[in-house]
């Protein structure tokens, strides 16, 4: 990375080279190195001394963590150009590598820092720095959750967490292991955890798994997903196209029918899927035998209930494609 940074004095203040001194702190960050290397690394870069802490030059550039740690460049402001940029990716770099629990403010809100710790746009210093003001360790355990709901019922779920409207869904962010969520109907959640620098592909997974909620639990870990996961890479007109999937559109006109056959799938047997819906398991009987004939195979064998349960999920993934 340094070999792509010219003489900084030689840098005009442009956006390219801005993101390339970005770019410059990020894989330090990334490296996980030393403050003292941070620091020789910034001095390098800069042409001037550099510093984390006293002393400090009364000439100096000074910046100031949290705790009051002077971080500072070795000429006066205004400097050259890009200096500014420079003493602040090496602050917050700093704060990221002496585990502060905040860096410098950044002016957004926990929703902005939400969706900074998400996105796979921004870098792991961009991402750690929004993780720290959120109170969260990037090396420590995050668990992600996506929430499909309205937003009084995403706030409820969320319980105090951080959390931020992403798109059609709602991303919470819980630091340590899933909690025990108490959901109202129609709430359907997503769940997966890794380390909080991993959160953007934390929070795909998330998603994913909150496409499979509602066809059977509410709440659908992604590890719990396994092979099945791999169904919601299918886009909704390859779905559209299934034969079984049609079938159970038309089905579908009398939506009752539709849960008797996931609650018959769910459980394999007509009582316990008429306990379910709240029928008499002769109604049950008399439906599951009506949707036999409409879809053409038996639901008395293994290989009909496998085939049914596929056609119900990919229905399933077809309405929660948004």
């Amino acid at each position: 990375m340094k070999g792509l940074l010219l003489r900084l004095s030689a840098l005009d203040a442009t956006a390219e080279n801005a993101v390339r001194v970005i770019s410059f702190f990020d894989e330090l960050v990334a490296r996980r190195v030393d403050v003292d290397t941070l620091v020789r690394s910034a001095a390098q870069l800069a042409e001037c001394p550099a510093g984390v802490g006293a002393p400090v030059p009364p000439s100096a550039n000074v910046r100031r963590l949290p705790d009051g740690t002077p971080v500072w460049l070795g000429r006066p402001a205004p400097g050259v150009a890009l200096d500014e940029i420079v003493l602040e990716r090496l602050a917050i770099a700093a704060a990221i590598l002496l585990d502060h629990p905040s860096a410098p403010p950044t002016g957004l809100g926990d929703a902005a820092l939400v969706e900074l710790a998400l996105s796979v746009t921004a870098g792991e210093a961009e991402r750690s720095r929004a993780l720290h003001l959120l109170g969260m360790r990037p090396q420590g355990r995050l668990t992600v959750l996506a929430v499909a709901g309205t937003p009084a019922q995403a706030a409820r779920v969320a319980a105090g967490e951080r959390f931020a409207e992403l798109g059609s869904l709602y991303a919470v962010l819980v630091p340590g292991a899933t909690p025990d969520l108490d959901l109202e109907p129609g709430v359907r959640v997503g769940v997966d955890e890794a380390a909080g620098i991993d959160a953007p592909v934390t929070w795909r997974y998330a998603r994913i798994a909150a496409r499979f909620a509602g066809h059977g639990p509410q709440v659908v870990r992604y590890e719990d997903l396994g092979a099945v996961a791999v169904l919601a890479s299918l886009r909704a007109d390859d779905i559209a196209e299934v034969a079984d999937v049609a079938l159970l559109d038309q089905l579908a006109e009398d939506q009752d029918t539709i849960e008797v056959l996931k609650a018959f799938c769910a459980t394999d047997s007509v009582r316990k899927a008429a306990g379910l819906v709240y029928r008499h398991h002769s109604t049950v009987a008399a439906r599951l035998a009506a949707a036999e004939a409409r879809l053409g195979f038996s639901l008395s064998t293994t290989e009909g209930r496998r085939r049914l349960d596929l056609a119900l999920v990919l229905r399933h993934l077809r309405e929660t494609a948004s």
